[in-house]
């Protein structure tokens, strides 16, 4: 028999059992939906996470020393910069400030830095300008607000050129950050930037104990960051514990690995509906062989071989399930859509989950509807025909 007949065989035992199909293949809709939506909103998360790593700047080394005995000087920051798998270098100086403007006021958190820090950090600018040397320089009473906070003091009006008070004094707004959001908890947007120089008389104290450093490319990191680490241990010898050399790579690798784990435990228990909407088709199709026993031995009888008759079995089987696939695929689409807008998550769909899924449920279907078919297959033409 050939194989567009059976297909048209199993369509049309289908369509003759619209309900118990419908009922059959919810299994397998089941799964397939499942598979899709929790894998995609998986996968949405660790591009979001990804997303927010990267917005702490590219090729990012984090050097953090603790206690004032083990401040990184002007000199010894030279040194790193100086190191040959090194672009950029900024050095940062951070404290809590009251900022006012008329009747407004707030904490915020104040960033004394350098010009490199735009670039280190992928800190762009929205409005007006960043730093630049001859502020550090010159000490000048100027600042960048993040974009929250440009908000909160100056709603839709263009701050630059204005002033606000940090602490008493008054300083000139230079330029807006463009909106970073937030990155690991933290937000980079609710930020006042001033002039390192600057910074250390608002903080009252010169003692610098984080710098950002910018590595030449990714492939490199490896090798900048133990640099860094051989430098700093030349720097402060015998005090290993008092400092740490963050490499953003690694932070990425590790959440990169915590995602795909989560990823694949959600796939796995959306792919166990699966397997019980294939012990349904096994079900149904058992229950199709029993009333159909005096068609199978009438279709013997006047010559089909055992090959046909599990052949057509198989086909249905096949047919039922790839429909649920289809109509799975669809409705996992669908609902990762309406999930993605009512509660604000970020939904990635990936091409070869989806075609991953569709192809599970087809050969689940036909799996679990070989027993069904050789059951069929076998009966005698002489008994299935005495079958009431």
């Amino acid at each position: 028999m050939r194989i567009f007949q059976s297909i048209k065989m199993a369509l049309r035992s289908i369509k003759s059992n619209k309900l118990r199909s419908i009922l059959t293949m919810l299994g397998i809709i089941i799964g397939v939906s499942s598979v899709i939506v929790l894998v995609s909103i998986a996968q949405g998360s660790a591009t979001n996470v990804t997303n927010q790593i990267n917005q702490l700047g590219t090729n990012l080394l984090t050097v953090n020393t603790f206690g004032t005995d083990l401040a990184l000087t002007e000199d010894k920051i030279g040194d790193l910069s100086k190191l040959s798998g090194v672009k950029a270098i900024a050095p940062v100086i951070s404290g809590r400030v009251n900022v006012k403007k008329d009747r407004t006021s707030s904490q915020v958190t104040l960033t004394g830095t350098t010009g490199a820090y735009s670039s280190v950090r992928d800190a762009k600018v929205s409005q007006g300008r960043f730093l630049t040397d001859l502020d550090i320089e010159y000490r000048q009473k100027i600042a960048v607000l993040g974009a929250n906070t440009a908000a909160t003091f100056f709603g839709t009006d263009n701050p630059v050129g204005q002033y606000i008070q940090v602490d008493g004094t008054s300083f000139k707004i230079v330029g807006v950050l463009a909106s970073k959001g937030s990155s690991l908890g933290q937000s980079g947007d609710d930020v006042v930037i001033v002039p390192l120089s600057t910074g250390e008389r608002l903080v009252k104290t010169t003692n610098i104990n984080q710098v950002y450093i910018q590595g030449k490319s990714e492939q490199q990191m490896d090798l900048v960051m133990t640099e860094v680490e051989m430098k700093m241990a030349s720097m402060f010898p015998n005090k290993s514990d008092s400092y740490t050399v963050t490499n953003q790579k690694d932070l990425m690798d590790t959440m990169s690995s915590v995602t795909q784990t989560m990823t694949m435990m959600l796939g796995g228990i959306a792919g166990i509906s699966l397997l019980v909407g294939g012990i349904g088709i096994m079900n149904i199709m058992l229950v199709s062989v029993s009333e159909r026993t005096r068609e199978i031995g009438i279709r013997k009888a006047i010559g089909a071989k055992r090959r046909d008759v599990l052949l057509q079995f198989l086909i249905e089987a096949a047919v039922l399930s790839s429909m649920g696939g289809i109509i799975g695929i669809l409705a996992g689409i669908g609902l990762g859509k309406i999930i993605s807008t009512a509660l604000s998550l970020t939904v990635t769909y990936s091409t070869s989950v989806i075609l991953l899924a569709f192809i599970f449920s087809v050969i689940v279907g036909i799996v679990f509807g070989v027993f069904p078919a050789n059951k069929a297959s076998k009966l005698n033409p002489i008994q299935a025909l005495r079958h009431a």
